[in-house]
């Protein structure tokens, strides 16, 4: 008892002696490790350019993306329509454009999802340890055992097309994953001497999981996060893709795909345009997470 007392001592005077300067430091050192290479510039260009596109391009492409003309199947470069149009007569910039925010939506609401679920599961189980991290990770390691599309499709299908089942039903599939890391994480941070000298200080459990580990694994989750956001896009689109996904007339780039593929030969702009844009934003999510791994967790300790 005395070793774990003298051990936070230490800590608390350690931390105690620390210069003021020294997270705003060490997060400085971090922010400046992010874009080092042209491949995750490049990546953070794409990644940032498509977030704008989805909130701010419908704004300046004020044309109806679900209106019908007559105007069908017309060539790229047509006067009022520079993308030309589908089968319908509908504008393909307008959908190219509206299409990526209901996509980007369900992306990043069904990646938060699985980040929260994921997390706190991790959280519990690597703090707690014993019985309850072996009913926990035994559980996510059944959900792991499953494949992730299957499970998805059977959720989706199970609750009905639309935009929530969609978000629920990914971010359940993909909230494992998480979760095993945030568990190993938890369990290598639970043994440091900053969460034993919180213990003996009186800490509450929350207190330590949610002020002392989670700010200490957030870099590490964050990376991973990111990279999840690219796994949960492609199951966006592939639902979409199959009918499960955003319903139309709502435009949608994995509903564009599965609409234009009548169409691939005579015009394969209605299925390249909108698939291109989904590869774009999913292979950018895998580079900026992993230069974000880079800048966040230099060390390799995920």
């Amino acid at each position: 008892m005395s070793d774990l007392a003298g051990a936070a001592t230490g800590s608390t005077e350690g931390t105690t002696t620390a210069p003021a300067g020294a997270p705003a430091r060490v997060a400085g050192e971090r922010t400046r490790r992010l874009g080092t290479s042209w491949p995750a510039l490049v990546s953070w260009a794409c990644l940032v350019l498509i977030v704008l596109v989805a909130l701010a391009g419908p704004w300046f492409v004020t044309a109806d993306p679900v209106r019908q003309t007559s105007s069908a199947m017309l060539p790229f470069g047509s006067p009022g329509h520079p993308l030309g149009t589908d089968d319908l007569g509908r504008d393909e910039l307008a959908r190219l454009v509206h299409g990526a925010r209901p996509l980007l939506l369900v992306a990043f609401a069904a990646t938060a999802l699985a980040a929260v679920l994921g997390t706190v599961v991790g959280l519990l189980a690597g703090y707690a340890g014993g019985l309850v991290e072996q009913v926990l990770m035994r559980v996510v390691d059944l959900a792991l055992a499953f494949p992730s599309i299957l499970l998805v499709i059977l959720l989706v299908a199970a609750a009905g097309p639309g935009t929530t089942s969609l978000v629920v039903g990914v971010g359940v599939s993909l909230a494992p994953g998480l979760a095993r890391l945030a568990r190993a994480l938890t369990a290598r941070e639970s043994a440091r001497d900053y969460v034993v000298a919180a213990r003996l200080g009186g800490t509450r459990g929350p207190r330590v999981l949610f002020q002392e580990i989670l700010p200490n694994i957030a870099g590490p989750m964050v990376a991973q996060v990111v990279m999840t956001l690219s796994v949960a896009a492609g199951f966006a689109a592939g639902l979409s893709y199959l009918g499960l996904g955003i319903q139309p007339p709502t435009p949608d780039w994995g509903y564009m795909v599965q609409a234009g593929q009548e169409f691939l030969y005579s015009a394969p702009r209605l299925v390249v345009l909108p698939a291109a844009l989904t590869l774009l934003f999913v292979v950018a999510c895998n580079f900026v997470g992993d230069d974000l791994r880079d800048a966040l967790d230099p060390k390799g300790t995920v």
